[in-house]
């Protein structure tokens, strides 16, 4: 039995409660927010050696077994999100040094975003519906206190939005949680996913419900198309550091439990299959279109997270089809897109946070000459925007490349003709930014006072790492390729998981 599936809850919430500890002294909050994340990336580098051949991890809670406590559970998957949950979580603890001011920091920044990240974490780990249920409200609570410090009107409104609707998702995902273990009179995912296959041999109309109930939820926490307007409303108000990190995890929990549910718990049923393809058709088309008619830099590249998702579930949907070729290749191009997304996206959004320190503004219309006056930053944003578009040979294009093959292969022609267009729409709005912010001339009057040599290390050495991420990602992708192949092995061979999982109950 191994504790390191414990390892990314417990090192956050450790954080967490070293900073509450740590109240008054934010340099001390500031270096366990530092030293946190980077307990959480190293626990994302051990679960993933120890996971990419395929095992699981296993370990459950107390010792108590399977069906009377909870279980927490890594395979290559979750390992790989955890991973990345920590890369991220510390690029914006370095870039929150320069980036959040002393009063939010003062009020509890540090000690919420490792309460979100444990969330986070949680919800990648855990083997128990229910369990998945309370990381989700975790990962909401100190969510909701990253958006909503400082208390700016904005920030209320976008608030309000974000916390109604997941709330409304969460009131879901708890009903259809009872429902399930009305069902199956059990909420371990292992012993889940073989009852409901004896049970939808007999009463498919209610496994189908069920998995429709579980749908929505998990919709409405990744963005998915109707669940998508309060997205750029909340993401575009708080400090750049909180609207990076949520654009680069948030969502990504609700496609994460989209993957898991629907081909690890859930049998595989055609109908939620082909509604996820529609909903991913319309997601990618309806959230470019937003990108391309905005001029504020944070509500394109919201727009553009919305559109991206429906990248991703769209590889989900197309692993209905009959050919295991195809069902192989979609979910390892999910995996990989999910993979490509969070660095990228972060990564857009702390340039941005770098544009207006240099400008004073997000609004396009009131900035310029960052291509003379900042030309590294030029470069540094040009390779997450072309990633994002999927420019060769970035890591955005093998994702899209794998999504598309996918699409075509399965005979899904709609389906490609919205994500080809989408990525054409995304180069267009890229090019916007560019030629708005970096090409045309500076505005008058004078450039916003340029930041000083330390904030602008602080700000910047994330956004390098990221970079060089991205590059290398896309120049050598086979390393992220066979991980990816591995997770959609694991992916597609439930029996194997729910196995592990549920132990000597099955």
């Amino acid at each position: 039995m191994s504790l390191l599936p414990a390892l990314p809850v417990l090192v956050p919430l450790s954080a967490a409660a070293l900073s509450f500890a740590a109240w008054k002294r934010l340099a001390v909050q500031q270096a366990i927010g530092v030293a946190g994340t980077g307990g959480l990336l190293a626990a994302g580098v051990a679960l993933l050696a120890k996971t990419a051949g395929g095992a699981v991890l296993v370990l459950p809670v107390g010792g108590w077994p399977a069906r009377f406590g909870i279980a927490l559970a890594a395979d290559t998957l979750s390992a790989i999100m955890v991973l990345l949950a920590g890369l991220m979580g510390l690029a914006v603890a370095v870039y929150a040094l320069a980036d959040v001011d002393r009063p939010r920091k003062a009020f509890g920044f540090y000690p919420f975003l490792h309460l979100m990240l444990a969330g986070v974490a949680g919800s990648f780990v855990t083997a128990d519906m229910f369990n998945m249920y309370v990381w989700f409200e975790v990962m909401l609570l100190g969510s909701f206190v990253l958006l909503a410090l400082g208390g700016e009107r904005d920030q209320m409104a976008g608030a309000m939005k974000y916390v109604t609707l997941n709330l409304i998702g969460s009131a879901l995902f708890l009903s259809a949680a009872g429902v399930l273990y009305a069902v199956t009179k059990t909420l371990n995912m292992g012993e889940v996913s073989t009852r409901l296959a004896l049970i939808a041999g007999h009463h498919p109309h209610l496994v189908l419900a069920l998995g429709a109930l579980f749908l929505t939820s998990f919709a409405i926490k990744a963005g998915l198309f109707p669940f998508t307007f309060w997205l750029p409303a909340s993401y575009a108000t708080p400090p750049v550091a909180v609207s990076a990190v949520f654009a680069g995890l948030l969502t990504k929990v609700g496609v994460y439990a989209l993957l898991r549910t629907f081909t690890v718990v859930f049998p595989v049923m055609e109908r939620n299959f082909r509604i996820l393809l529609l909903l991913a058709g319309i997601t990618m088309v309806l959230g470019v279109l937003g990108a391309v008619s905005r001029f504020e830099i944070r509500k394109i590249l919201s727009f553009h997270i919305i559109s991206q998702i429906g990248y991703m579930v769209a590889a989900l949907g197309l692993s209905i089809s009959p050919d295991p070729e195809i069902r192989r290749l979609a979910l390892a191009g999910a995996v990989f897109y999910i993979a490509h997304h969070i660095v990228v996206k972060t990564n857009l959004f702390l340039v941005g946070g770098v544009i207006r320190r240099l400008t004073g503004s997000f609004d396009l219309k009131r900035t310029g000459g960052l291509a003379k006056s900042a030309p590294w930053l030029a470069v540094l944003f040009l390779i997450p925007a072309l990633s994002l578009a999927g420019v060769p040979p970035l890591s955005g294009f093998w994702a899209k490349l794998m999504v598309i093959r996918a699409g075509l292969s399965a005979g899904e022609w709609l389906l490609v003709a919205a994500a080809i267009a989408a990525g054409l729409l995304t180069l267009i709005s890229m090019v916007k930014i560019w030629n708005e912010a970096f090409w045309k001339p500076a505005p008058s009057p004078a450039p916003h006072p340029r930041p000083g040599r330390g904030t602008l290390l602080a700000m910047t050495a994330p956004i390098a790492v990221l970079a060089l991420v991205t590059v290398l990602i896309g120049l050598w992708p086979q390393p992220l390729l066979d991980v990816a192949g591995r997770a959609a092995d694991q992916l597609l061979d439930p029996a194997g998981w729910a196995k592990a999982v549920a132990g000597d109950l099955r």
